[in-house]
């Protein structure tokens, strides 16, 4: 899947915080994502992200 800048992505489980709605704030190889909930900052490789979203 492609992602884009600040596109609001929602993961079949929710982070830790409770939320499960992410923020891209880069692209490339690896995505990094931030948590709505908390503001938590992660990297993911883009195919692992895939496999991990709500469609």
């Amino acid at each position: 899947m492609k992602y884009e800048l600040n596109q609001i992505i929602i993961t079949k489980k929710p982070h830790v915080c409770g939320s499960n709605e992410w923020k891209v704030i880069r692209t490339g190889a690896d995505v990094k994502l931030e948590c709505q909930g908390c503001r938590r900052i992660i990297m993911i490789q883009g195919f692992e992200l895939d496999k991990k979203i709500k469609k």
